[in-house]
């Protein structure tokens, strides 16, 4: 086992792609499946060395994701590509490599980070369906769509998000966000909020999805929401 000595170590960025419903989460935890572990295992099943990576984001259990970005370090002189193929064959079939770069050694994947963005599926029908339980959110209640699109307008600029984040990281922590885009859109019984920010808080997005879907229940009003 060899331990990356900070001297000779490049620095590798890599896009990944995966299926979270099995998974608590990206981060590392004790006694729970997560992301995290499964990639700096197939980092030392390919290179032999223990490394620990760092990605823009955490994702809560179950979430997936198209194109987060990780890095590590390692002194392995593979090209970039032969990492792509040499973890995924180390990998499960639920995660996935799409990418890798050679970056700075002053690259994070969080601090560089530009936006992150977030999709939510909501399915409104009376009829669940099987084949979507994986990737969509099963909400029977009528929905009011032109509501929500209002309550989703009112998210875009800057706020203080502090009614929508989990525990806070203690006293001098900005709870403040830029939201870019905040964008809902129904196609038959499918409903797709898309929301783009500079960052995001701790369960910040999941609750402000609920609170879209409150509001077109009725449970919770515009102004409330502006509140």
């Amino acid at each position: 086992v060899r331990k990356v000595a900070r001297e000779t170590a490049i620095r590798l960025a890599l896009t990944i792609e995966y299926e979270g419903t099995r998974y608590h989460g990206f981060q590392y935890q004790d006694n729970a499946s997560n992301i995290q572990e499964e990639l700096e295992n197939s980092i030392y099943k390919f290179t032999g060395e223990v490394v620990r990576v760092k990605a823009a984001g955490r994702t809560d259990s179950g979430v997936h994701a198209i194109g987060q970005v990780i890095s590590f370090d390692t002194v392995t002189r593979h090209k970039p590509e032969t990492f792509v193929s040499g973890l995924n064959h180390y990998l499960p079939e639920d995660i996935a490599v799409r990418e890798a770069f050679k970056v700075p050694e002053s690259f994070d994947p969080r601090r560089d980070a530009v936006s992150r963005v977030y999709k939510y599926t909501i399915r409104n029908s009376k009829v669940p369906s099987p084949l979507q339980r994986r990737i969509a959110t099963e909400i029977t209640a009528d929905l009011d769509v032109l509501e929500m699109k209002k309550g989703a307008s009112l998210y875009l600029g800057t706020h203080d998000f502090r009614k929508f984040s989990g525990p806070m990281k203690g006293e001098g922590f900005s709870s403040v966000r830029k939201i870019l885009r905040s964008h809902l859109m129904k196609k038959n019984d499918i409903l797709e909020y898309t929301i783009e920010g500079n960052a995001f808080l701790s369960h910040q997005v999941r609750r402000m999805v609920g609170a879209l879907v409150d509001v077109g229940r009725g449970a919770l009003t515009l102004d409330d929401l502006k509140q």
